[in-house]
């Protein structure tokens, strides 16, 4: 079980990840523009809006690790619908309750 630190950290490691990526792909998008529709989401639509950001003709390769990243960027970031908190932090409420 991660702890509350645990989870800032990798929230902050996906951040950084996530930045160099929108260099990479030289993309019209920052990171607010990710963790603003993340905190906002309606539905799955919205992971697939900040999938395509990062698309710009990359393999098959390139975009499973770009996915795995929208994907954990989705987990570790606060969503509005858990009142500003992220899924990660929602299960260790859960985790904690359950002792």
């Amino acid at each position: 079980m991660q702890t509350k630190e645990e989870i800032f950290k990798q929230r902050k490691e996906i951040e950084t990840e996530l930045s160099e990526l929108l260099k990479e792909t030289v993309s019209d998008f920052g990171l607010q523009d990710i963790k603003d529709i993340i905190y906002n989401e309606k539905d799955q639509d919205d992971l697939t809006q900040v999938t395509a950001m990062f698309d710009c003709g990359q393999g098959a390769g390139e975009m499973s690790t770009i996915l795995e990243l929208v994907n954990d960027a989705w987990n570790y970031f606060p969503h509005k619908t858990l009142s500003g908190l992220c899924p990660m932090e929602k299960l260790l409420e859960h985790q904690k309750k359950q002792k």
